[in-house]
């Protein structure tokens, strides 16, 4: 009965994070315009970033996110640190959150949910413990619960934490709660990197050391 409840659940989220998703694009589509264009006469070409994450279950999919960093290469042709690829437009598209706007479509398209654990990156799989590893046992999220307790000024095991927790006691009043408490911490601009790192460090697994990684504007990371 507990089963069947929960799968009744998954689908209201479904259709809800369908819905709103599609009247996103149909009312943000002027705003998505405008940080086109932005984005394509302060940085560069392509607009958009994409990149491969993993899903629910950890099936990949195509993450989109409009573009933050520059591709400025050092005299060997290596990616400069993400502090020096970080653009003007870029961090302030990161501190108001509207480089994740494009990541509605993913929703439309069934890929990720409005709220769940943040899609991380494929090379991140092989290093998680089986505990971390149950952030995948739902649909991964624009927003989630991690985000609305520190974001990136949490440790990686903090955040981890705090996913499989959602895992464990997830209900739809709770992705509400979620949503709300989101609006809130954009406004107020929170936990937008992670103290010494314009960013995120690399996850190298619990316990390891954590090293700065490089997000390419167009095929490289972003931790975020």
């Amino acid at each position: 009965m507990q089963t069947t409840q929960r799968g009744w659940r998954f689908v209201i989220k479904s259709i809800f994070d369908r819905g709103v998703a599609l009247c996103g694009l149909i009312v943000l589509s002027p705003v998505f315009i405008a940080v086109s264009v932005w984005v394509r006469f302060s940085i560069g070409s392509p607009i958009l970033f994409r990149q491969q994450r993993p899903g629910r279950f950890a099936k990949p999919f195509i993450l989109l996110k409009f573009r933050t960093m520059s591709e400025r290469c050092d005299a060997s042709g290596n990616l400069l640190p993400d502090a020096e690829r970080l653009t003007r437009v870029g961090r302030l598209l990161r501190s108001t959150s509207l480089d994740e706007l494009p990541q509605l479509w993913n929703v439309l398209r069934g890929d990720i949910s409005l709220v769940g654990p943040r899609p991380l990156l494929m090379e991140y799989l092989p290093r998680y413990s089986p505990k971390q590893a149950q952030r995948h046992n739902v649909m991964q999220g624009i927003t989630g619960w991690a985000q609305i307790n520190g974001r990136n000024a949490l440790s990686w095991e903090e955040k981890f934490a705090l996913d499989t927790w959602y895992v464990e006691n997830w209900r739809l009043r709770l992705d509400a709660l979620i949503l709300l408490k989101t609006a809130v911490s954009v406004l107020k601009r929170d936990g937008i990197a992670n103290t010494g790192h314009a960013t995120m460090p690399g996850f190298k697994g619990t316990g390891a050391a954590s090293n700065s990684n490089c997000e390419g504007a167009s095929k490289t990371t972003d931790n975020s």
